[in-house]
């Protein structure tokens, strides 16, 4: 099966130096780049020489990947483009890639720049390499996108990439314990153990008892799953949080007028809700305007991928 190349395309309101500036330079370079904990860049042999590089690429738990690179920019295109050529590498085990080649080009536009890359690469380990390229190469196309959007907004915006990182990343951390939340509350009291309390208050509230009770309990979890199923598929976070931040006080003072004592009970719905509640605002807050991959052009013109 024929691997398709990494393509991202991104327009950048901006002039042409600035962006090869910021792409470039290797200190400006690994500040945006998701993909690169660190570049540094080696004595050249001539001024023609190709560039050489060692990157650093860290992956959690002590982790990294170490490897090398050539790069080579090009400056004299007629309609006024720019192109920079790259080699890239590692020997380290640890990463699916051995080694590949790729491209940037950076062409001029009436309201600024569109900036795009295309890289493949050689997988090792064989079969079982192409396997696990089948998951990789999607994230490494998805880490090219989201670097590219946090580029332009530098650029465009002024907004420092590790402000925007930090942002980016306590949105989806936020949303990951949302989608945690949501789904063991609709599983395990409601659907699995169909504890009483919450058939009780759900009775207090309603009228309805016994087995109708129970069964009205069960369509509460399997609601709440399904919401929970939004924290992850749905992309504008603002409005689940702008939901919660309204339904969170609605739902503490009805689980009070159904059972006033939970008040005084460990870990109650009280100081539960009123957390998730200051959560949800928090999200809200960060939530604006995040860096998103989605923001890319991720096929080349004519393709019909």
């Amino acid at each position: 099966m024929k691997r398709e190349p990494i393509y991202v395309e991104i327009p950048i309101e901006a002039g042409i130096d600035e962006v090869w500036e910021k792409t470039q330079d290797p200190k400006l370079h690994e500040q945006w780049d998701l993909r690169f904990s660190s570049i540094t860049y080696l004595p050249k042999e001539s001024e023609d020489s190709p560039q050489s590089f060692l990157y650093e690429t860290k992956i959690g738990g002590g982790l990294k990947v170490a490897g090398w690179g050539k790069s080579i920019g090009t400056h004299d295109k007629k309609d006024g483009s720019k192109t920079s050529s790259l080699h890239f590498g590692t020997d380290q085990k640890i990463s699916p890639i051995s080694e590949g080649k790729g491209y940037w080009r950076y062409i001029p536009k009436e309201n600024g720049i569109t900036f795009l890359t295309q890289y493949d690469y050689e997988v090792r380990y064989g079969v079982f390499g192409r396997f696990i390229d089948l998951f990789f190469r999607p994230v490494m196309g998805w880490a090219t996108a989201l670097s590219f959007d946090v580029l332009k907004r530098w650029v465009e915006k002024g907004e420092a990439p590790r402000t925007q990182y930090v942002r980016f990343f306590s949105t989806a951390l936020i949303s990951v314990l949302f989608f945690f939340v949501w789904f063991y509350q609709g599983l395990v009291p409601k659907l699995i153990a169909k504890h009483p309390e919450e058939v009780s208050l759900f009775s207090s509230l309603s009228s309805i008892e016994g087995a109708a009770a129970v069964q009205a309990v069960g369509i509460i979890g399997l609601l709440e799953i399904l919401f929970a199923g939004l924290w992850l598929l749905y992309r504008k976070k603002r409005h689940l949080h702008a939901l919660q931040i309204f339904v969170f006080p609605i739902l503490t003072a009805s689980a009070l007028v159904a059972s006033p004592s939970i008040a005084t009970h460990p870990f109650n719905p009280v100081t539960f809700n009123a957390s998730l509640w200051v959560l949800s605002i928090i999200g809200f807050l960060l939530a604006k305007d995040v860096p998103t991959a989605t923001s890319c052009k991720r096929t080349r013109k004519g393709d019909s991928k």
